[in-house]
């Protein structure tokens, strides 16, 4: 049964920074793309940040220079470390797993709230 469980969210200052964990199980985690996504209330999904296979990452451009997402092979596990937060990082974070010709897997999400 796959899973994907992410933990590590909660209430943070502007400025502030959290490490996001997302625990994979029952794939081939290490031949996946896991990504990190966010949708904020009233808005769309958004892709935060990528990583493939191979270690290669992308980010989207709000997200540069202030978050870095990472990976353990050995424990099945995708990291996003998220510093200089602020007011427009508050959101559910979700985890996702993908591979060519397989549908994506979806944690549940985990909630930062960046606030005062």
């Amino acid at each position: 049964q796959v899973q994907l469980v992410e933990s590590g969210g909660g209430l943070v200052q502007p400025g502030g920074s959290l490490r996001l964990s997302c625990a994979a199980s029952g794939f081939a985690f290490r031949i996946y793309r896991m990504s990190w996504y966010r949708q904020a209330p009233g808005k769309e999904r958004e892709l935060v940040a990528a990583i493939t296979s191979a270690g290669s990452t992308n980010y989207a451009d709000s997200m540069k220079g202030r978050f870095t997402i990472s990976r353990d092979n050995a424990k099945n596990t995708v990291y996003l470390q998220m510093n200089s937060l602020n007011s427009e990082d508050t959101a559910v974070y979700y985890c996702s797993a993908k591979r060519s010709g397989v549908s994506e897997y979806w944690g549940q999400g985990t909630q930062v709230t960046v606030s005062s």
